[in-house]
């Protein structure tokens, strides 16, 4: 039975909705005059003038250290915190905690995090940033491993178990390879949110230092330019090679698996 055409318009409607504006954004960062609203002609030169910019520089250095330092928190502990409420503990009340940080608005987690930050007396810089996003990416990875864990056979944990392995072997030789898939995804997911979170690093971080979120900011506070556009779409770039890579090697891992 064939679905009648006029199915497909919202569905269509949605995507361009929802992508038009990115399209219109990459577009007009290849723009050749000074205007970010009306398209003078092909040009790179905005993304010579990004290379240039050394608060951009500075901005894209510091996002990356935040990036790598919290995924590796959030990786770690948020594989931990999957396998001890798949394994462990299997509480509904523990489930709904440990992707509090993942529901709650990022303005409340911002505020939170600077009052406690405050009360332990720490003070703020980039490191406070990477323990911020580290808390809040380790809720998605948590939910992506054990998303993951529901796939994995519990047999071949038994068997570990009963050939005299111990737990910390059993995870590492048996529990982890099967997660990897998820761990890789979870991963990517975190870099990506972490690129581009805003809130919670303008709460989180010191005066001297300034993530790319917040240098972009600060920018556009005195208007939107092609520069601007240039470096968002970029951006763009990054987070969508991220999430393909994150994809594919989950692919990669789920038929290593399977063979």
């Amino acid at each position: 039975m064939r679905r009648p055409k006029l199915l497909y318009v919202p569905f269509w409607l949605t995507f361009v909705f929802l992508y038009l504006p990115i399209v219109v954004l990459v577009v007009m960062s290849f723009n050749s005059g000074e205007s970010a609203y009306s398209f003078d002609g092909f040009s790179l030169k905005w993304y010579g003038v990004l290379a240039e910019d050394e608060r951009i520089r500075d901005g894209l250095v510091n996002t990356l250290i935040v990036a790598t330092g919290s995924t590796v928190i959030a990786t770690v502990l948020g594989t931990m915190m999957a396998v001890g409420l798949a394994r462990y503990t299997k509480s509904k009340i523990m489930d709904a905690l440990a992707l509090m940080p993942a529901v709650l608005p990022d303005l409340v987690l911002a505020i939170g995090l600077l009052v406690f930050y405050g009360t332990i007396q720490l003070t703020l810089g980039l490191y406070s940033v990477v323990l911020a996003h580290g808390l809040f990416a380790m809720a998605f990875v948590a939910a992506v491993v054990r998303t993951r864990l529901t796939g994995t056979d519990t047999s071949l944990e038994e068997a570990s178990r009963d050939l005299g392995a111990g737990p910390v072997t059993t995870f590492m030789k048996v529990t982890l390879p099967q997660l990897m898939p998820g761990i890789v995804a979870g991963a990517m997911l975190a870099f990506t949110l972490s690129l581009d979170e805003f809130v919670i690093a303008f709460f989180t971080i010191g005066n001297n230092d300034q993530t790319l979120p917040i240098v972009i900011y600060s920018m556009i506070r005195f208007g939107v330019t092609p520069k601007i556009n240039a470096l968002a779409a970029i951006l763009l770039l990054v987070s969508f090679t991220a999430v393909i890579a994150g994809q594919r090697l989950t692919k990669i891992g789920e038929t290593r698996a399977q063979d």
